[in-house]
């Protein structure tokens, strides 16, 4: 199993920055790739960005340029910072990682969430 904590969500005003961290913990040796969803208000979730095992990134088109995500494997910790947020970018933001197929720990695994408001 594996356990994913997030930090660092906030009350920020349009333009500003904020960064947030997902912590893992548990059978992190199996984890593949890790990533950031979020979820606003009367929305979907959506992908916001995610790093492949090999370390190739994606970012939704919402957020290029304005978000980077960084992954500190030997801390097992993920990174995203967001600069030049918008209101539009208000949302529960969620870590997720994704278990080695195959392995004992193939499976999605989900922090809590953390909230991030932006302010116009």
């Amino acid at each position: 199993q594996v356990q994913l904590v997030e930090s660092g969500g906030g009350l920020v005003r349009a333009g500003e920055s904020l960064s947030l961290l997902c912590t893992g913990s548990g059978d992190t040796g199996c984890i593949s790739g890790m990533g950031w969803y979020r979820q606003g208000p009367g929305k979907e979730r959506e992908l916001v960005a995610h790093i492949f095992r090999g370390g190739s990134k994606y970012y939704a088109d919402s957020v290029k340029g304005r978000f980077t995500v960084s992954r500190d494997d030997s801390e097992y910790r993920l990174h995203l910072q967001m600069n030049s947020l918008q209101p539009e970018d208000t949302a529960v933001y969620l870590c997720n990682a994704v278990g080695v197929a195959g392995s004992k720990c193939d499976a999605n695994y989900w922090g809590q969430g953390t909230q991030v408001t932006v302010s116009s």
